[in-house]
């Protein structure tokens, strides 16, 4: 009898849940488009304001979700290739990808320079000879997030990059971050010393006594800072209506504090929160810089997706939203556990997003992909402590609710048997 009364409350719940996402969703639809229409985009942006949530169409959400997943933006750090998966050649770049990767040409161009990168471009020729090798072994391997980052040498001047690749529904996406000349010799070493970093705090995480949400939040806010350096670091929690919550947090001294403050739904919109159960860290260097625009084969039915992208550039709105914070640079990792339903198998529950891990700076910064790839990790650790200490405290729940449902039933069955002592 428990457990039916579990699972419904269970699909109640899943129920309220999907109710509440398809609204809000509607409402940032809503929200983004008055941004866009806005000629005061300060003050648009500010979503904490309240919002009147008329009925948006269903083509004015498709559309902002395609803009949100679509983008055709990248940051401007680095470069963008998308690549047929079986030919390897490019179906979409980024615009600042010729001079990033040095082929871009300092006098009149001859035609070989002018043809150097376009649509239809085999991308091994891009890079030098060991690096297209990586390249072609990495698309021709089922899980590619499993090799990243691979490191390439552009072919005209060896400059180094971490290709980071992942496929789409169209081919390869090729993310390309440059790495600083002077790190490569140690690349290994330097990775490897990132593991090390985050293998401590890994250790110091579960030491930690159970029981204790609060104090495994305070101390993963405080081992992300010592990794990354951010001025500011926040745990953040989702709350069953969706709004989210500062529960622990790091930061410097001059700064203002955030902790226990409570932000509407629309702050951290149902997209964005689509997204980073995509990608588990989003990485923003500068949200001032002007965004790069990636062109694409026409032949292509629609924008490629961004979505799995270290590049995707923030929409306006969002970007805005970021410097009426005094936020410049900012780095957001996901937090998973399990869904709570007790109608399916342990093995055959989803994930749902738990809360954010937000890291904010007052200027421009970056993180290379092997710290942020080490901090991943890290937070995956951390979800799985979690986890743990959320399904103990369902636990106690539901042995207090059984408790109190069972004095209750000896409170009516001690009365009507006084009631029918009584009359007899």
């Amino acid at each position: 009898m428990s457990n039916k009364g579990s699972s419904s409350r269970s699909s109640s719940a899943q129920s309220r849940h999907s109710d509440r996402v398809v609204s809000q969703t509607s409402l940032d639809a809503k929200l983004h488009a008055d941004f866009e229409d806005s000629d005061q985009p300060g003050a648009a942006a500010n979503r904490s304001s309240t919002a009147e949530s008329g009925r948006v169409p269903s083509s004015s959400v498709s559309a902002y979700l395609q803009l949100m997943q679509r983008g055709k933006f990248v940051q401007p750090y680095g470069c963008l290739l998308s690549i047929e998966a079986q030919t390897l050649n490019i179906i979409a770049f980024s615009e600042n990808a010729a001079e990033m990767l040095d082929l871009a040409p300092h006098a009149v161009p001859s035609i070989d320079q002018r043809e150097a990168l376009t649509i239809g471009t085999d991308v091994r020729t891009l890079f030098r000879s060991t690096s297209s090798a990586a390249l072609q072994k990495a698309a021709s391997f089922g899980d590619v997030n499993l090799l990243n980052p691979i490191l390439v040498h552009c072919k005209s001047s060896g400059k180094p990059f971490y290709a980071i690749m992942h496929r789409i529904d169209v081919g390869l996406v090729i993310d390309l971050e440059p790495v600083n000349p002077t790190d490569v010799p140690v690349t290994a070493a330097s990775a490897l010393k990132s593991y090390k970093l985050a293998s401590k705090a890994i250790s110091r995480l579960q030491s930690l006594p159970s029981g204790n949400i609060s104090l495994l939040c305070d101390v993963l806010v405080r081992e992300v800072s010592e990794l990354t350096g951010y001025d500011r670091v926040m745990a953040y929690k989702f709350h069953e209506d969706e709004h989210g919550e500062v529960i622990a947090e790091c930061r410097r001294p001059d700064l203002e504090p955030y902790l226990g403050l409570h932000y509407p739904a629309t702050d951290i919109p149902q997209a964005s929160r689509f997204l980073f159960m995509k990608n588990k860290v989003r990485m923003i260097c500068d949200c001032n810089a002007s965004p790069v625009k990636v062109i694409q084969d026409k032949k292509l039915d629609q924008p490629i997706t961004l979505c799995g992208s270290t590049l995707r550039a923030p929409h306006g709105c969002h970007a805005q939203y970021m410097s009426n914070m005094g936020s410049i640079a900012s780095l957001v990792m996901s937090v998973t556990i399990n869904e709570v339903d007790d109608s399916m198998g342990t093995d055959q529950r989803g994930t749902k997003l738990w809360g954010l891990v937000v890291c904010h700076h007052t200027s421009p910064r970056f993180i290379p992909f092997p710290l942020r790839y080490a901090c991943e990790f890290l937070l995956q650790v951390f979800g799985i402590q979690l986890n743990k200490e959320v399904e103990l405290a369902a636990q106690v729940r539901e042995k207090h609710i059984l408790r109190t449902q069972t004095i209750l039933c000896d409170m009516l069955l001690r009365d009507a048997y006084i009631y029918l002592h009584t009359i007899s």
